[in-house]
């Protein structure tokens, strides 16, 4: 049967299987602190975007984000600290799961 716009069900979830593997301390700490600094500048673009021209701009959310990944970004360095001390290995089992808002 040929797919058409009315016979075709758009897709509700994806995951994307961003990170998974076998990573030295450094390898881990180089992936995962990269992508923590790539949301924290995703949120500070958008807060930047919100106040652009409207300097008493609601940034709650934006602002909370950073702090939460800021937060987040110091435990992983913690971790990957203990980590190296102790000569290990790590395995990074990254799935983004997305869904449709309903």
């Amino acid at each position: 049967m040929k797919a058409t716009a009315e016979n075709v069900r758009p897709k509700t979830m994806q995951k994307i299987n961003l990170v998974d593997g076998n990573f030295t301390v450094s390898e881990a700490s180089d992936v995962v602190l990269a992508l923590l600094n790539e949301k924290i500048n995703f949120h500070k673009l958008q807060r930047l975007s919100l106040c652009e021209g409207h300097s008493e701009a609601n940034t709650k959310y934006p602002d909370e984000r950073i702090t939460e990944l800021e937060h987040e970004k110091s435990i992983a360095k913690d971790f990957f600290a203990q980590a190296r001390a102790e000569g290990l290995t790590l395995k990074i089992d990254g799935v983004l799961k997305i869904s449709v808002n309903k």
